[in-house]
């Protein structure tokens, strides 16, 4: 009786271990979900850059706008009859800015278009 019981035990573990550790097993499913997660965020991520290059691309095909600002913002270009004025902060001014955003670029200096008329140009 005691040799069936363990024989029984055996059978058991024989047939169990392909469902734990075997092939298409437990283990190796929980591993394949824990990729497929993965990939799906990365996925997530790329489409919202294409996203954002697709309407960067739309934008260059359909207006001026867009253009205009690529041009001032990497170029350093300005419209005609455009005055450039670049101001330089004194080392004490502008510690206590309300947010960093705020900032001036690393320099120390801080650049502003301004229009013939007197004002300052568009907002980008």
């Amino acid at each position: 009786m005691r040799w069936l019981a363990l024989a029984f035990i055996v059978l058991i573990a024989a047939l169990q271990y392909p469902m734990w550790l075997g092939k298409g097993g437990w283990l190796q499913v929980r591993e394949f979900d824990r990729q497929l997660a993965a990939q799906k965020d990365a996925n997530a991520k790329l489409k919202r850059r294409n996203d954002a290059l697709d309407a960067d691309v739309r934008d260059l095909k359909t207006g001026y706008e867009a253009i205009e600002e690529r041009a001032r913002s990497e170029l350093g270009m300005l419209k005609q009859d455009e005055v450039f004025f670049q101001l330089r902060q004194r080392p004490g001014e502008g510690r206590n800015e309300p947010s960093p955003a705020a900032a001036p670029p690393p320099g120390g200096t801080t650049s502003l278009p301004i229009r013939p008329g007197g004002g300052p140009a568009e907002p980008r």
